[in-house]
């Protein structure tokens, strides 16, 4: 933990951010939760798979004057790779060639990785601090996605300063396009079995 934190927490709760949770009365309840540990610096074992069932990802970056950008990232689940209990990284695709966010990390390296799981009305906040590896061939093929069609550029190293995950208060109830699919498939498939089952015993009566 920095030297300058007394909690893992204090990367977002600074003294500005304690203060207005004194005055609106949150603060009391937040200090307990510090003194009780709070949030997590290490991957756990539950996050690593909430981590692996992911297909989206939103990356913030800040660039040397103070000026934010969102991006987000996406594949097929697995994508988004714990390498160890304190890094994260992902195949930065080929995409608009605007490099933002890889410029915005060659001046500051502070990052933070937002995940929404809307079917289970769940997300996770991480944050840390995050680089661009170019030319490394080997660790792009042990982190791409087997047989996914998109091309390889360079690769984003995450590394954990802290996580935290929230309430699902608020959190609309979406599902992924495939889980719908396969839902319908199936009941389509039962619907069928059940008809061919009543025309089975009707043949059977009127027999």
């Amino acid at each position: 933990m920095s030297a300058n934190r007394t909690y893992i927490s204090d990367v977002a709760f600074t003294p500005a951010v304690k203060a207005i949770q004194a005055r609106k009365g949150s603060r009391h309840g937040y200090a307990r939760m510090e003194q009780a540990g709070g949030w997590q610096a290490t991957i756990s074992d539950e996050l690593a798979d909430f981590i692996a069932a992911q297909t989206s990802v939103f990356l913030a970056t800040v660039n040397a004057q103070g000026q934010p950008y969102i991006q987000h990232r996406g594949g097929p689940a697995g994508f988004l790779k714990v390498l160890d209990a304190h890094t994260i990284a992902f195949v930065d695709f080929a995409g608009n060639k605007q490099y933002i966010s890889s410029g915005n990390l060659s001046e500051n390296p502070k990052a933070h990785l937002f995940l929404m799981d809307y079917a289970h009305r769940q997300r996770i906040k991480i944050w840390g601090e995050a680089r661009v590896v170019e030319g490394d061939d080997a660790l792009i093929a042990r982190l791409m996605p087997e047989g996914y069609a998109a091309r390889p550029e360079q690769v984003i190293l995450f590394t954990v300063a802290a996580w935290d995950s929230n309430c699902p208060q608020h959190i609309p109830v979406r599902f992924e396009a495939a889980d719908v699919a396969a839902a319908l498939d199936a009941r389509d498939a039962r619907i069928k079995a059940l008809e061919l089952e009543v025309q089975t015993l009707r043949a059977r009566e009127a027999g």
